[in-house]
């Protein structure tokens, strides 16, 4: 009989690559991912892996069983759900990651929701960037995800299908007394001598902003890093920077200002899960509280609630 840990462990390193990422993302040491793979080939009686120099990779038996395990283990959360709830309202835990800036607005108002309305639904809430939650949502790790299909590090892929939540604006973040912050839409270019607040190196908002910058024509002087907006609204608020922000992440508490770029930049966010996996009530009862949210920000406009569309957006 199969055992659904090892196939989760295959699943991983389909998607991952390597015996070492998989062990990082199960917690495990690198020896005990092999002697499990192992176990696996033993179990179906077939060469699973092979080794092409220090590294190991898939056979073609174990493309499709790592491929096909997907649709097992859905199978089984399925399953475990429906027995669960035999005909009563949606039961069972829900991973729904989301990046940091659509937590606060998108997930924690939508899950708060259902906490009253779905006392038996568990929803677990993974913060997960887009270069973390697309790898987690095509392993299993998560079975629902926030993110955007303008990460282009990382895209989407066939395998998973998409449903628009909102259209999120670039925002250049001024502290509250800046001598600009009171006008209209503004050129970066104008920008050009400020000290900037950046994300860390080679997230979504710091590729962007490195990006926007070079296309206004100067190398921005960056004077601090952080993976985290308050920190940055807050180092704005004391005048120490300005930044380029996803509206959604400025949160009202600080007294900063925001500025309209006058060449428009816009972000797609999207909700996320596996395509072909059987439908789970209780997914999609969070996926429909994320499409109904009562109280997004004005800036943000909901798109249309109907159709998941598949691949990228």
């Amino acid at each position: 009989m199969l055992n659904p840990w090892r196939l989760r462990l295959l699943s991983q390193l389909d998607t991952l690559g390597t015996v070492r990422a998989v062990a990082q993302a199960a917690n495990l040491s690198a020896s005990s991912v092999s002697q499990q793979l192992a176990v696996l080939e033993s179990e179906t009686r077939t060469r699973l892996l092979e080794r092409t120099g220090r590294r190991v990779r898939l056979t073609p038996a174990g493309l499709i069983l790592a491929r096909r395990a997907r649709a097992i283990l859905d199978h089984m959360d399925t399953v475990e759900a429906e027995l669960r709830s035999l005909g009563e309202e949606p039961v069972g835990l829900v991973r729904l990651g989301s990046f940091q800036s659509a937590i606060h607005t998108l997930a924690v108002p939508a899950v708060t929701r259902l906490a009253r309305s779905h006392p038996h639904l568990d929803v677990e809430l993974l913060e997960l960037e887009p270069h973390e939650s697309i790898p987690a949502l095509q392993v299993g790790d998560a079975d629902l995800i926030i993110t955007t299909p303008d990460f282009v590090e990382q895209p989407l892929g066939p395998d998973v299908d998409v449903v628009p939540l909102a259209i999120d604006p670039i925002v250049l973040v001024l502290p509250a007394d800046h001598p600009t912050a009171g006008r209209g839409p503004v050129d970066l270019a104008a920008c050009a001598n400020e000290p900037w607040a950046f994300d860390i190196p080679q997230s979504y908002m710091a590729n962007v902003a490195i990006r926007l910058c070079r296309q206004s024509g100067f190398e921005p002087r960056v004077v601090c890093r952080f993976s985290n907006y308050l920190m940055t609204l807050q180092h704005v608020e004391a005048g120490l920077s300005i930044a380029l922000l996803p509206s959604l992440a400025v949160d009202h508490r600080y007294r900063v200002a925001t500025r309209e770029l006058a060449t428009p930049v816009t972000r797609t966010i999207t909700a996320a899960l596996r395509r072909g996996s059987p439908p789970r009530a209780a997914v999609n009862l969070v996926l429909d509280a994320l499409r109904h949210h009562p109280a997004l920000p004005a800036s943000v406009a909901p798109a249309a609630p109907d159709q998941a569309a598949g691949g990228q957006v």
